[in-house]
């Protein structure tokens, strides 16, 4: 049995989904994987959320139990003993903390900078809002959306489900590796969202090359409430001898 190396929190997860070409996302794809896509379309995705009540190894660390996160991922699949296993591929994850940044690169082959972080929410009876910014080059961008009505489940067979629910990663090790772990969680609950607001430089951030696909309108942009979190301990696939 994989043993679990952290267990969190994810809370109030903005999720901007973008359509893209998948020639601009082919490079990213890690050996034995290919790209998943949902009635034929491509996506990448800006996402927001909040780290909470942070433990690895069942161990609290000081200072790095609570902290926000934005990343810019995308979707895979793996075949594996005759199944499908749906997972994400991140171009980047951005965290406050140093420290993690250390850890989730060396131990997951990741892509996590350091940048200053905060977060804003307003959580009224009828109405909320929910804001996520981190400052690059002297510039905060910001993610931000508001919602308004009941949480509601996903609907089986929609784009959200199909965002919301890999559960698994993947990252490139070296020129020929892979590693996989697991992200054990419930199906989320979705806010309906009234209005969101995006500023981000993806030029600077991910490259000219994600700077028309981000600046287009998105196909979608949902709030899930999130839940309980356990990311197994990664493996790295052995795709051939010389991998």
């Amino acid at each position: 049995m994989v043993r679990t190396f952290l267990t969190a929190h994810w809370r109030n997860l903005i999720m901007a989904n973008y359509l893209v070409d998948p020639t601009l996302l082919q490079p990213y794809v890690p050996p034995g994987t290919e790209l998943d896509t949902w009635n034929g379309r491509c996506y990448a995705s800006l996402v927001g959320f909040l780290f909470d009540r942070t433990r690895v190894l069942g161990l609290p660390i000081p200072f790095h139990q609570r902290f926000e996160e934005v990343n810019l991922r995308f979707y895979v699949r793996y075949h594996d003993a005759g199944e499908w296993k749906r997972g994400v591929v991140f171009v980047s994850e951005i965290v406050p903390k140093r420290a993690i940044t250390w850890v989730a690169n060396g131990l997951y082959g990741e892509r996590y900078a350091a940048m200053p972080m905060r977060h804003l929410w307003e959580e009224g009876p009828e109405q909320q809002r929910y804001r996520y910014e981190w400052r690059h080059a002297g510039h905060w961008n910001h993610l931000e959306v508001t919602t308004r009505g009941a949480p509601q489940p996903l609907l089986e067979g929609s784009e959200e489900q199909f965002i919301a629910e890999h559960y698994w990663g993947y990252a490139r090790r070296g020129k020929k590796g892979t590693t996989e772990y697991q992200v054990v969680h419930p199906s989320w609950e979705l806010r309906p969202v009234v209005g969101y607001e995006i500023n981000c430089d993806a030029a600077a951030l991910y490259g000219e090359a994600f700077a028309v696909p981000l600046s287009e309108r998105p196909s979608s942009v949902f709030l899930a409430i999130g839940s309980a979190v356990a990311v197994k301990a990664g493996q790295r696939l052995i795709l051939d001898k010389n991998a």
